[in-house]
């Protein structure tokens, strides 16, 4: 198995933050995928992404998780310096000084491929492929723009109402279009599933003060997202429960009971 980023690499450093970040979960193992959280040039905006590494690249020796690790980490990296729109320039500024302002604009697509691109270029990335999904939040206009490959995605949930939600790109059933809310959640978990979490957890925070060191909201979005996960790994192993991947199944002409055990 091709060995994984050295600590000291600029890839590894960067992954080792990211998992060292504090939070309500002690879990850090994260297998073949990974995410981002950005915040965008002079906070014009958030940018997320996630991951989902092709496990079957095990086969040929080579470990799934360096592409995904790789291309979060040049997607983080161009998120970084870029604005989520237009940049901001103070009006009342000089000509010469407005010249001075610097990055520039980049969108979802962009950024996927800016990232691919540095992928490529890391020596350490042998082979490998997965699924990508990049979200922008403008926060001045508070337009969101993103852009999907495969069978991540993300769906926008307002007052426990599902408001839209990205449908998987797959060239046929089980087989996400990749490079050459990831598929473990949406294989897993109905959708009314997701809003009833998110609902009772909100209406955990509001029934009750909860006491933390951290911001209320950053807490309430932690605790949500955990619940999400711990949900998703305990039906993923029931056998005799109908799930999303079940139905889809289905409609193919195939049988696979239960859920689908994904990391």
């Amino acid at each position: 198995m091709t060995p994984p980023f050295a600590p000291d690499s600029p890839v590894g450093r960067w992954r080792d933050h990211v998992l060292a970040r504090p939070k309500a979960s002690s879990e850090t193992y994260i297998g073949e995928d990974f995410f981002y959280i950005q915040e965008m040039r002079g906070q014009s905006g958030i940018s997320l992404g996630v991951a989902d590494g092709v496990g079957g690249w095990t086969t040929t020796g080579d470990d799934p998780a360096l592409f995904s690790q790789a291309l979060m980490y040049h997607a983080h990296r161009y998120s970084k310096t870029s604005w989520a729109g237009e940049p901001e320039i103070d009006p009342t500024l000089e000509y010469e000084e407005r010249e001075k302002v610097e990055g520039w604009e980049l969108s979802p697509a962009e950024c996927l491929e800016f990232a691919y691109g540095g992928v490529l270029r890391e020596q350490a990335v042998h082979n490998g492929s997965s699924t990508a999904c990049i979200v922008n939040l403008n926060t001045s206009s508070g337009v969101l723009r993103a852009a999907n490959l495969g069978d991540s995605g993300f769906c926008i949930i307002r007052s426990s109402t599902i408001i839209y939600e990205q449908k998987p790109q797959t060239h046929f059933f089980n087989c996400p279009n990749p490079f050459t809310q990831t598929d473990g959640l949406s294989d897993n978990v109905f959708m009314p599933e997701l809003t009833s979490i998110c609902a009772l957890v909100s209406k955990q925070f509001i029934d009750h003060q909860v006491t933390t060191t951290f911001n209320v909201e950053d807490t309430r979005m932690q605790v949500m997202a955990d619940r999400i996960v711990d949900y998703a790994r305990l039906v993923m192993h029931k056998t005799k429960r109908v799930s999303p991947f079940q139905l889809s199944a289905q409609r193919e002409g195939m049988y696979f009971p239960g859920g689908k055990v994904d990391e």
